[in-house]
């Protein structure tokens, strides 16, 4: 094959200018990917997130516990509580707050270091205290979203992608009873029925 010097030569002109084009487009494309992962990352926190604390936020940075003018740091795993006239922080609450943290209502605050308004905090949400069991929490919920969170009743029975139960609950492949207990008697509920079977 011969190969005339000008169509060499143009073709390298077009390729000059084809190929920063190409380079600029699949950069931005890179680019956007990374800031999507990002954003998911950053606005989501489920997995985080307590078994006790309020179902209905993807993201939630801490807990205002009006009862007991007490914050949970959700990314930091630790509780903020007044000592003394000093917040002090620790992994658990001490004896003195006797405080029910599946019952107890909780705010979400999505401030950094809420504790240092205090204030604003207390007089806001004052009119949740005694709002014991008014509030939906994880545990209780079966919303597949929770299921990544480590201690929830359904952990692991989810699998993403195909919206289907690994052989627990109704709707699985193995097991699924269909909300019935054993041999399919209706003495166990559906899930959303919260009263106690004796």
């Amino acid at each position: 094959m011969v190969c005339n010097r000008g169509t060499l030569f143009g073709l390298d002109r077009v390729m000059k200018k084809i190929l920063p084009l190409f380079c600029m487009a699949a950069s931005l494309m890179a680019i956007s990917a990374v800031k999507a992962q990002i954003r998911i990352s950053i606005n989501a926190n489920i997995v985080s997130q307590p078994v006790w604390g309020p179902t209905g936020y993807d993201y939630a940075r801490y807990y205002y516990m009006p009862d007991i003018d007490a914050y949970y740091s959700i990314p930091n795993h630790t509780f903020v509580y007044l000592e003394g006239g000093h917040w002090v922080f620790g992994e658990s609450l001490p004896g003195r707050f006797n405080y029910d943290l599946y019952h107890g209502y909780k705010v979400v605050v999505n401030e950094p270091r809420p504790y240092l308004h205090a204030d604003v905090y207390r007089n806001k949400y004052s009119q949740y205290r005694g709002w014991q069991g008014k509030q939906d929490v994880i545990r209780d919920s079966r919303d597949n979203r929770y299921y990544v969170i480590k201690n929830h009743p359904m952990h692991g029975s989810y699998r993403q992608g195909d919206g289907r139960h690994q052989g627990r609950g109704n709707g699985g492949e193995e097991n699924g009873n269909n909300g019935r207990g054993k041999d399919g008697d209706k003495k166990h509920g559906n899930g959303n029925d919260r009263r106690h079977h004796e």
